[in-house]
Parts: C-alpha cells; sequence; structure tokens
C-alpha cells in the first residue's frame, strides 16, 4: 500500500509545486497519476528502471541537471534546496527514493523540460499522453488512466 492520493496531493506536490512557483491543477493532477502508474503512490520504490515515486532513472537525473537546471542558477538553487544538505551530496539519486518533496521537484522539472503546455486538469486523455512522452514512451495512455482510477478515483479528490 502507497500514499493515500489525497495526501500525497496535499502535503507533498501541491506545496512543491507552490514553492517552486510552478503550481496549477493541471500539474498537480500530471504529478500525481505519474506517481500512481509509477508506483502505485509509492506502494514500490525499489525498481530497475528508477527510483522513488516517479521512477526517474539515474541517468534522467543527472542530465536533467547538466542540461536543464545549470542553465536557470536560481531555479537549480530553488530545487536543490528541497534536497537534505549531506545526503543528497553521497548519493544523489537515493533522494529521488527518500524525499518526496525532492522527487517531486525533479519530476516536475523533467515535464517542464519536454513540454511547452499541459491539457485541463481533467483531461485524463491529456494528461496520460504528457506522461507517457516525458515518463513512458512505450507506455499506454490507458496505463495511465487504469492507474488514475486504481489509486486516485475521481478528479474531486485532486481540488
Amino acid at each position: 500500500m502507497g500514499i493515500a492520493a489525497c495526501d500525497l496531493s496535499q502535503h507533498v506536490i501541491r506545496p512543491t509545486l507552490i514553492y517552486l512557483g510552478r503550481h496549477s491543477p493541471a500539474a498537480e493532477a500530471l504529478l500525481l497519476g505519474t506517481a500512481a502508474s509509477q508506483s502505485g503512490l509509492g506502494a514500490a520504490l525499489d525498481d530497475q528502471h528508477g527510483y522513488g515515486l516517479y521512477r526517474i532513472a539515474a541517468l534522467r537525473h543527472q542530465r536533467l541537471w547538466d542540461l536543464h537546471l545549470a542553465l536557470d542558477p536560481d531555479l537549480a538553487s530553488r530545487v536543490r534546496g528541497l534536497a537534505s544538505q549531506h545526503a543528497f551530496l553521497a548519493a544523489p539519486h537515493l533522494e529521488l527514493t527518500v524525499n518526496l518533496r525532492y522527487a517531486t521537484a525533479i519530476a516536475w522539472m523533467l515535464v517542464e523540460a519536454q513540454t511547452a503546455e499541459l491539457p485541463a486538469s481533467d483531461d485524463l486523455r491529456g494528461l496520460a499522453q504528457v506522461w507517457r512522452k516525458v515518463f513512458r514512451p512505450k507506455g499506454r495512455t490507458s496505463d495511465f488512466i487504469d492507474a488514475w482510477h486504481r489509486c486516485v478515483g475521481t478528479l474531486s479528490r485532486v481540488a
């Protein structure tokens, strides 16, 4: 069993997006659906395909820092501010598993680096297409939608 969708949204995703100055209902819904489809909202965090709620691979994590965040020092500083002071230096990729706000910030930065515009927050098919583009190119939009219904339920739980 993972984290309750409403708790993840209220205590992790929404505050992280607000902290980054990136909050929108669509961004929140996309990250919640991504966590549902990637890890069952944290039911399975240890996977060969990546770390944590969003299953982010070490190479993608490193490339995001090198090719996206390094170009915006203020944003990089805000994201780095979410990471543990000493643990990040020793094992930066482990932060994706143990630090939910940092993992959420990195997941959002991956979206931002690849997507200019999000669909409406109630457009599950559109959100699924963004998820597929950013997180699982070989996945099916139905995987996202099924995970949403299984783990999140109705859209009213996000609002």
